[in-house]
């Protein structure tokens, strides 16, 4: 009878949080050269906006410079401004259809901004887990009241879906710990 309530799909939801994060994570720069530090840029070519490894061919060529092969000569222009545009700190140089960007020094400051980023990403992150949490609760007393499933079902999976909430969010905590040791990494 226990059958109509969905443990895995709350376990699906919350740990695609957390690949989520370390996606975000990705974009957001650390000492080393990474083509993910990209990822988030929209650029506006014909007449849509696109994400920028949908125009072009992004690669990194050292640790401290990427390069951006833009495959058609005509959207050259809107791929430099909108890598300007990204507050990102980046300066590209344009070599006819490649752009290559070299990546200055991280601040201190720059450096304690990545971080305030981090954190803000990883506290979203952890909303959603909560509200996942919040879901898998709201089920169970529906199903509880609907007599789909006893009192002591409902404890279980209460249990569960808390244990499994407590584990992700200190999988989201552990993320952010790595991330802003790599941030902070002179």
């Amino acid at each position: 009878m226990a059958g109509s309530f969905d443990f895995e799909d709350i376990k699906r939801r919350m740990n695609a949080a957390v690949d989520d994060l370390k996606k975000d994570f990705g974009g957001l720069r650390t000492g080393r050269a990474s083509a993910s530090l990209l990822d988030p840029i929209m650029v506006t070519a014909y007449g849509n906006t696109v994400q920028l490894k949908s125009v072009a061919n992004i690669s990194v060529t050292d640790a401290r410079m990427l390069s951006v092969q833009v495959w058609d000569r005509s959207n050259v222009s809107a791929v430099e401004k909108a890598i300007r545009g990204a507050e990102l700190g980046l300066n590209p140089v344009v070599d006819g259809q490649n752009l290559r960007i070299p990546l200055p020094d991280l601040t201190e400051e720059r450096r304690r901004d990545l971080s305030k980023t981090a954190h803000k990403y990883t506290e979203q992150h952890r909303i959603a887990v909560r509200n996942v949490r919040r879901d898998g609760m709201e089920k169970l007393k529906v199903l509880e009241k609907a007599h789909t499933i006893s009192q002591d079902e409902h404890r279980k999976f209460s249990d569960q879906v808390q244990k499994e909430t407590d584990t992700t969010i200190s999988r989201l905590d552990e993320a952010l710990a790595i991330k802003e040791r790599e941030i902070m990494q002179v």
